[in-house]
């Protein structure tokens, strides 16, 4: 694990070699325990390394016998044993036993074909120093993320995108297109980012950057697999085995692992498997709130408690509370990009927590878009059983209903009211257009109003992701979009930001290849069973998990953000996005910001998503914009809060 950056001359242009290491300063919280710098004439590329695998040998960057071809690579190869066997049965010779070797000599054995070979999770670069080609890689899913900004000077790439801001020149722009997706879905999908000239390398690509130009190719895409008929005890049983498999290939380090632990059946499931196969105790870590407004309602220890003791583990807490907003400044530098899933709090405060005793984590992320387990999938079945009303009763008595409830999601009533009301709203809808109602944050009309500026045709990243999803089932459908969108695009980079912050590695067995693979051959009904979420995962489960972890209601890993907008955070936001800040942006339309905040107080819509995306995305400009440093930010924030 590390972060990785370089730069790629391609003018004649010859770049100082500090600037490789400004590059290296930024994210040296990726790899606070050794860095490597390589440098070939128009080529200068190095990394910064949490040791994980191979503490003292695996120092990179590394090379092959000869020395002409060099890589560095962020994150874990999970087969690399397997392919180093095979590799030395070809006569290739090891120096190290580290994972990130087997890159290169899987390049000379294939060529540019190698990456498909990987399992796992990474971001890598490749110096093929003969035919002076550039290959950067993405893992399928995008769990590691590679930033990418290239010109007719140079090609820059990096983890993050606050390295790319190091080489000279660069200006800080806002890309309109990438602050309208942002705004819609809570975040930036690949491949734009926030600001111009930088992009996301999309999961499951390869750059390749020669003397003919710069392309990329798409070396692994979701298959529309043909379900595979079984019976429910054989695809229980096939996905026990799959995932006792990830898990035990996972726990693979030469450092004290750890695991977070919800008490959701995702991450209940990793510990249970990961105390099978351990020798002492799994440390395990929860985070909690019993205090401020809603904290009762997202509380999930009880459940945490109740898995961590069936499997002995050794267990740990942290409880939240609503100051932790004075962190904002500090995490969104972190973040790169604004965001508007407050799980990135919930997430850094558990991953500093975990760091103080192990170096690598397990989490559960993933088995929701694998497995079905979101509450927007039952959508098809409830539509059926909807438009079975009559159509003159459904809009003249449901829908209207469905536009006055209530809307808050921080007590057990007005979360279900929020939830019809989401359904009502976009019940009439085809199965994409509904989902796109569900999932956006601003919708169409909303974006128009809210901002300044006329909105760009160019924007709909969930339009090109249902272009590319399965046409054969309308479930599968909807998890491909969620594969190709949330996932990598928020869940996973949140992950990765808030982990890595902390010099902390996070990896994410339900999403290992075998799982992915079986998961894509799953008929939908083994997914969501009428309104039962992952139900083989669950049937997979009975008697490794108590049936009450595995049979409770889901909650989100977030916080209880939009009840605090409303109280104890209420004066705050009223400063962070006053008259004087938005119309200092020039932005957005005040009057409309103004509506929101009091449409969300007065319980009428639930705003939170709104409120968190214009917060953060003031908060976020203020540091990559204006320029101003975390800690000038936080003071500011202090003295509203004070």
């Amino acid at each position: 694990m590390c972060g990785i950056y370089g730069i790629l001359n391609r003018s004649g242009r010859r770049f100082d070699p500090s600037v490789i290491d400004e590059m290296g300063r930024a994210q040296r919280h990726r790899g606070p325990d050794d860095y490597g710098v390589f440098v070939d004439n128009e080529l200068m590329f190095g990394m910064q390394r949490l040791a994980i695998i191979d503490v003292a040998g695996g120092h990179q960057p590394i090379a092959n016998e000869d020395e002409s071809v060099t890589a560095i690579c962020n994150g874990e190869i999970y087969n690399f044993r397997e392919l180093r066997k095979e590799l030395r049965s070809k006569g290739h010779v090891f120096k190290t036993d580290s994972d990130s070797e087997v890159i290169v000599h899987l390049y000379e054995e294939h060529g540019i074909d190698f990456v498909s070979h990987l399992s796992g999770m990474f971001a890598l670069a490749l110096w093929d120093s003969p035919r002076k080609r550039l290959l950067l890689a993405r893992d399928r899913l995008g769990i590691k993320p590679l930033y990418v900004s290239s010109n007719s000077s140079y090609l820059a790439f990096s983890s993050e995108l606050k390295s790319i801001l190091e080489v000279p020149g660069f200006e800080r722009e806002i890309d309109p297109v990438a602050l309208q997706e942002y705004l819609a879905l809570g975040y930036v999908p690949a491949p734009l980012s926030m600001l111009k000239g930088i992009q996301k390398l999309p999961p499951g690509t390869l750059l390749i950057a020669d003397q003919d130009g710069v392309s990329q190719e798409r070396y692994w895409q979701l298959a529309d697999s043909k379900p595979i008929q079984k019976s429910e005890s054989e695809w229980a049983s096939d996905i026990a085995e799959a995932l006792e498999a990830a898990v035990v290939s996972q726990m693979v380090s030469d450092v004290p692992l750890g695991a977070f632990l919800s008490g959701g059946i995702d991450s209940s499931a990793v510990v249970a498997f990961m105390a099978k196969n351990s020798n002492t105790p799994v440390k395990t870590y929860s985070i909690g709130f019993d205090t401020g407004t809603g904290g009762g309602y997202y509380n999930e220890l009880p459940y945490a408690r109740q898995v961590a003791k069936q499997f002995g583990t050794d267990h740990h807490e942290i409880l939240v509370q609503p100051d932790v907003t004075r962190l904002l400044p500090e995490l969104l530098w972190h973040m790169d990009e604004p965001i508007a899933d407050a799980a990135f709090i919930t997430t850094y405060l558990v991953s500093k927590f975990a760091r103080k005793d192990v170096t690598v984590i397990l989490s559960g992320v993933g088995g929701d878009e694998l497995f079905g387990g979101y509450r927007r999938y039952w959508s098809e079945h409830l539509v059926r059983s909807y438009r079975r009303i009559p159509s003159v009763l459904r809009k003249s008595i449901l829908q209207p209903i469905g536009r006055a409830l209530p809307s808050d999601r921080h007590s057990k009533w007005l979360d279900w009211s929020r939830l019809a009301k989401g359904f009502l709203a976009g019940a009439e809808l085809d199965s994409d257009e509904r989902y796109e109602e569900f999932m956006r944050v601003f919708k169409s009309a909303d974006l128009a109003r809210v901002l300044n500026s006329s909105t760009s045709s160019n924007s709909d990243a969930l339009g090109r992701a249902f272009g590319g999803a399965s046409r054969s089932d309308p479930l599968r459908r909807l998890i491909d979009v969620d594969l190709m969108t949330q996932l990598p695009d928020d869940l996973l980079m949140l992950t990765d930001r808030m982990s890595m912050t902390t010099s902390l590695e996070c990896r994410v067995p339900l999403l290992d290849d075998r799982l992915v693979d079986l998961a894509s051959t799953m008929p939908s009904d083994m997914k969501v069973h009428g309104t039962k979420l992952k139900y083989a995962l669950k049937q997979a489960l009975r008697g490794i998990l108590p049936d009450e972890i595995i049979d409770r209601k889901k909650r989100g890993f977030g916080a209880p953000i939009g009840g605090w907008f409303k109280n104890e955070l209420s004066g705050y936001l009223d400063i962070a996005l006053s008259r004087d800040s938005i119309q200092k942006r020039g932005i957005f339309d005040w009057t409309e910001i103004e509506k929101i905040k009091t449409s969300h107080r007065d319980n009428q819509e639930d705003y939170t998503d709104h409120l968190l995306s214009l917060l953060n995305f003031e908060l976020w400009s203020q540091l990559y914009l204006d320029g101003d440093s975390q800690e000038t930010v936080s003071a500011r924030l202090a003295e509203v809060q004070a």
